[in-house]
């Protein structure tokens, strides 16, 4: 057990029930190449809109790996192709058919499959692109053997989907996803689960486990491999979450690219938060029929500390499991610098939040003030469970000092472990957005 102290829970408003939502089944779905780091911008397309593909057909593919490919979660046709600044790629948009007809793909016999076997496989269906790669979390190298490969089987995220209820159901999927990225690694497959974790996580084979407790971010899997096998320099990692280890497990089981998942919808907006059975890229636009009263609201695809933010008929992102609604914060508070106008979460205890530590509430998007001098305030140590200066290594990438950036751990963060300095920054630093920059600038000059 790995007792972890340092962090913050941030309780709100709107916690998925155990129960499965009753919603329409979406039409449009959609795969987003923003969603991934580490293929360029505008990446190859294999279809024309008007295309008719299966699901497990290729949509587009990266041009630096052409090998790479990100396929249709449906079948269906093609109806349109997003683009951005510079005519980037940012959706491919599928309509479904009413009957998901798959692409069959050739399936080894898994004792006996090769990792080359294995690979060319995952490559071929699109499920290779569920992993990823650390340090700078992109898009694993098919050339390159990890170190090691973790799976957080529980996520301490606000409002975040509980891992158990998404699980159920693919127990035997899950077992056979395991077995398959066993044979990728040249260490260990290690589970990160918590007290109250499933017996399909603490009692799964062909893994070692680690079982975590303390508050956000215990639950990141990032955390994890700090306690339990650092990333040092030249160490190559790969993770993935549950819901897509029994997708690699359906594919080696059936030979087709079964992208199916549970979703929750969350949030302080939602009148009935719950599950949703549903499809990778769906529209969440039939999620939210009859969910959300008002307008002037958020949907964020993920959580409200990591998530994207995408319109109402947008599409779930490649990784997300969970949709969160809240409040747009768009109205000024006046004095709100001096005089606080509602209660809300906070590590500050100059909100009385810390006297209800359990208390849940209703929040918005306002950021309540503008970025302002980057202090040192010792404030992201008390939330970031890892023996790294947050702070320190933030200001070496400002002056992009590559060997300070190595020297303060570069290679074992991304955004989400550094999420929480952000919330409670007292400077308004876009703080996930700076470590971004830093890692792509050493990814790609480094």
């Amino acid at each position: 057990m790995k007792k972890l102290s340092r962090g913050f829970d941030i309780k709100l408003l709107g916690r998925a029930e155990n129960v499965t939502l009753n919603c329409d089944w979406p039409s449009l779905y959609a795969v987003k190449p923003p969603d991934v780091v580490g293929i360029g911008p505008i990446p190859k397309l294999s279809v024309d809109i008007g295309s008719r593909v299966r699901a497990g057909d290729s949509l587009f593919f990266d041009k630096q790996r052409p090998q790479i490919h990100f396929c249709s979660p449906v079948s269906g046709e093609v109806i349109r192709v997003g683009r951005g600044p510079k005519r980037a790629i940012t959706e491919v948009v599928v309509r479904a058919d009413a009957e998901t007809e798959y692409k069959t793909f050739p399936v080894p016999p898994l004792d006996a499959a090769s990792r080359e076997d294995i690979i060319q496989l995952l490559l071929d269906s699109g499920a290779w692109v569920l992993m990823r790669e650390r340090p700078f979390n992109v898009v694993p190298n098919p050339d390159r053997t990890p170190r090691d490969i973790f799976i957080s089987c529980f996520d301490t995220a606000p409002l975040a989907a509980d891992q158990n209820v998404l699980i159920e159901g693919k127990e035997e999927a899950f077992q056979t996803g395991l077995k398959v990225l066993a044979k990728l690694t040249s260490g260990r497959v290690h589970l990160g689960v918590s007290p109250t974790s499933s017996d399909v996580f603490t009692r799964a084979s062909a893994a070692t486990i680690t079982s975590f407790s303390g508050p956000h971010p215990a639950g990141n899997v990032g955390i994890q491999i700090h306690h339990v096998a650092p990333i040092n320099k030249g160490d190559i990692v790969w993770t993935i979450k549950p819901q897509d280890v029994a997708i690699i497990g359906r594919l080696f089981q059936k030979g087709i690219f079964d992208a199916k998942r549970k979703v929750a919808i969350t949030g302080p907006e939602v009148e009935r938060p719950g599950y949703i059975d549903t499809v990778l890229g769906a529209s969440v636009e039939s999620m939210l029929k009859g969910q959300v009263a008002r307008d002037q609201v958020r949907v964020i695809s993920g959580n409200v500390l990591t998530g994207s933010h995408i319109p109402r008929d947008g599409f779930l992102g490649l990784f997300d499991d969970q949709l969160t609604v809240i409040e747009q914060g768009n109205k000024p508070e006046f004095f709100g610098w001096l005089v606080p106008s509602y209660p809300r979460p906070s590590l500050s205890h100059s909100f009385a939040a810390f006297l209800k530590p359990k208390k849940e509430y209703a929040v918005n998007t306002n950021t309540h003030g503008c970025e302002r001098a980057f202090v040192v305030t010792g404030e992201y140590e008390k939330v970031v469970p890892m023996d790294i200066y947050p702070q320190y290594l933030l200001k070496s990438i400002l002056y992009s000092d590559f060997e300070q950036m190595e020297g303060l751990g570069i290679y074992e963060v991304v955004e989400e472990d550094l999420a929480l300095c952000e919330f409670i920054c007292t400077s308004k630093q876009p703080v996930q957005q700076i470590l971004r920059s830093g890692l792509d600038l050493v990814r790609i000059e480094g």
